[in-house]
């Protein structure tokens, strides 16, 4: 049975009419008297019986106008859902993000999302790149936030890639520090100095995306996350490397420095979905944020954060 012709049989129903169903349909009376026989032949059953004024339902007339108008709310409550999809009054937006990202760049993106599209429920997953992949090709989040040294490429065949910004790594320095008031530093003047890293191995940390070769940092102390790595550095316990991401979890008795050009790093930062698969109507929305956020940022082209020494101020400042 075809939703069309419930629909009709429902509105004969409604009018006692198969002329005024004509009228209110905007069909001509012999078009709506097809429909219903179509649909009586199809069923093998008398829907109405022909009055001289109008038709009534039959007793299997009365059995069907149940299960049509199921149908018919079915149908129309469908289509309000998909309605709703489309114009992200509702529906849900599911984010991973690696650390770094989820301390300015992500939040600022979900916000803005948010309060423009205050019906679609959201939820944020941090977790590191590998993890990341794994949980988009599980179906465990419909758009995540990646890093990847810029050597390192990421999988473009099985992932969409939407690139979002080149961050690059700074060193974070306690303000008593020997080189605080400096603008850029080279690796090698901190040769002496121990780093805060995530891992006693600096081939398992942001180290090994910017470290020379013939360079082996001396890690005294291993601090998993952001906060530990940079309480350790106010603390005078060592340097670390941070990415312009992170910036804003820095607290303010750090310095930030940069690299020298012949030892910066630059990690990308991409948005990734699954190949071959449709985004969402919110994801694709939520990639315009997140666009907008990293140009807020300031990071492109390898830009110091807003509030960071550049090269017209000093460390200290």
């Amino acid at each position: 049975m075809q939703p069309h012709a419930l629909e009709v049989f429902r509105t004969v129903v409604e009018h006692g009419s198969i002329t005024a169903a004509a009228r209110t349909l905007r069909y001509t009376q012999s078009a709506v008297s097809r429909q219903i026989a179509a649909l009586e032949a199809e069923t093998g059953a008398t829907l109405f019986d022909r009055l001289p004024r109008g038709v009534a339902l039959t007793e299997q007339g009365r059995c069907l106008l149940g299960h049509a108008e199921a149908v018919l709310d079915r149908l129309a409550a469908a289509r309000r859902d998909l309605a709703a999809l489309r114009d992200l009054t509702a529906g849900r937006l599911r984010v991973g993000a690696f650390p770094t990202a989820v301390a300015a760049l992500v939040p600022r993106a979900l916000a803005s999302f948010r309060s423009a599209h205050p019906g679609v429920a959201l939820s944020l997953v941090e977790g590191l790149t590998p993890g990341l992949l794994a949980g988009l090709l599980a179906g465990d989040a419909d758009v995540a936030v990646l890093s990847a040294p810029a050597d390192q490429p990421l999988d473009d065949e099985r992932f969409d890639l939407h690139h979002l910004v080149d961050e690059v790594l700074l060193v974070a320095v306690p303000r008593t520090h020997r080189l605080a008031h400096r603008r850029t530093v080279r690796l090698r003047e901190l040769a002496d100095d121990a780093f805060i890293a995530g891992s006693a191995d600096a081939e398992k940390t942001l180290l090994r995306a910017a470290l020379p070769a013939d360079f082996r940092p001396r890690i005294d102390i291993v601090a998993a996350d952001w906060t530990g790595k940079l309480g350790c550095v106010a603390a005078g316990l060592g340097v670390a490397l941070i990415p312009a991401l992170a910036v804003r979890a820095a607290p303010p008795d750090l310095a930030l420095l940069r690299l020298h050009p012949d030892d910066a790093s630059v990690r990308r930062v991409f948005a990734a979905t699954v190949a071959g698969r449709s985004r969402p109507p919110a994801v694709r929305r939520f990639l315009d944020h997140l666009d907008t956020a990293a140009a807020g940022l300031g990071l492109a082209g390898g830009r110091m954060p807003a509030g960071q020494p550049d090269d017209h101020q000093s460390a200290e400042g």
